[in-house]
């Protein structure tokens, strides 16, 4: 388990992290999303000792994580999957992390086995796609074995079989109490694995919520209308709270209406549809509309 306790991290005048609480709780993939800038990556790398916390306390399994025996055994973490000696194989690299803690040849060569990379064991690390990077980064994180899993994009450059794979092991370890923190840009794949989010933005939690009750307590959820008579409709659905965005001629999506209303006020006027269809919420919509006012860097 991992707990934040009004984590504090000032870089001078400028407050990366800004007194977050949280509890990541075992048993359960949890996500965490935020917008660039929004304090995700410092807040990771004060949980394993990176970086030197401001105030506030991260605990792991009770103790800040620099405390721990086994520091490599408290923690599997990819951060970085660069962070190699690209000198050295597969093999030799993982062998050299796993003599720091007693770890021998035959866990190597099971982790190895695991992450697909039986074949190229003993190909130097610098020869690898960005895709069998991240397979050798997985692969240090599970090397000894850690009941807490903290993975930044782990799926980057990953191929189907090999995003499917994470997905399929991400659930395993969780199904096996283990606690696992997962940060991801692909909101398609945070939907599909995640169970509970921790949303930041500007340094300040802006969620800590089940995916489930993220996604139906959404309001972004719209209706798509398609009509011959779309410029009589639109007209007459214009309201306080409503919003109607045009996606091509004919056709368009409504907010703050539902489907029956809509379908109602066509009806009364005698007004053709041709489709009205009901978008459901994604975790990607809901996610837009939270962070909407927490972007540091916002396109024009």
């Amino acid at each position: 388990m991992i707990e934040l306790q009004q984590l504090t991290k000032r870089y001078g005048d400028k407050l990366a992290v800004d007194a977050i609480s949280a509890t990541i709780r075992p048993g359960v993939v949890t996500g965490f999303l935020g917008p660039n800038g929004a304090g995700k990556s410092t807040t990771m790398r004060m949980i394993i000792g990176l970086d030197r916390l401001t105030s506030g306390a991260a605990l792991v399994n009770g103790r800040p994580y620099v405390e721990a025996p086994v520091p490599l055994a408290e923690i599997g973490a990819l951060l970085d999957a660069k962070a190699v000696d690209g000198g050295r194989s597969a093999r030799n690299h993982l062998l050299a992390l796993g003599a720091t803690v007693g770890i021998g040849p035959r866990r190597v060569d099971e982790v190895l086995a695991s992450v697909g990379l039986t074949e190229v064991a003993h190909k130097s690390a610098g020869s690898f796609s960005l895709g069998m990077g991240q397979r050798l980064g997985i692969a240090a994180a599970l090397l000894a074995d850690p009941a807490v899993l903290i993975l930044d994009e782990p799926v980057n450059g990953l191929d189907l079989d090999g995003i499917q794979w994470i997905r399929a092991l991400l659930t395993e370890l969780a199904q096996q109490g283990r606690t696992v923190l997962l940060s991801s840009h692909l909101m398609s794949e945070m939907q599909l694995v995640a169970d509970h989010l921790l949303i930041i933005g500007q340094g300040r939690i802006l969620a800590d919520i089940s995916m489930d009750d993220f996604i139906e307590h959404s309001t972004s959820g719209g209706v798509v209308v398609a009509s011959p008579d779309a410029g009589a409709l639109a007209p007459l659905l214009a309201a306080d709270g409503v919003t109607l965005t045009s996606r091509q001629a004919g056709r368009f999506e409504v907010r703050g209406l539902t489907a029956d209303t809509i379908g109602d006020i066509a009806a009364g006027h005698g007004l053709r549809l041709h489709e009205l269809a009901p978008v459901a919420a994604s975790l990607e919509s809901a996610y837009l509309e939270l962070t909407r006012d927490s972007v540091e860097y916002a396109a024009a």
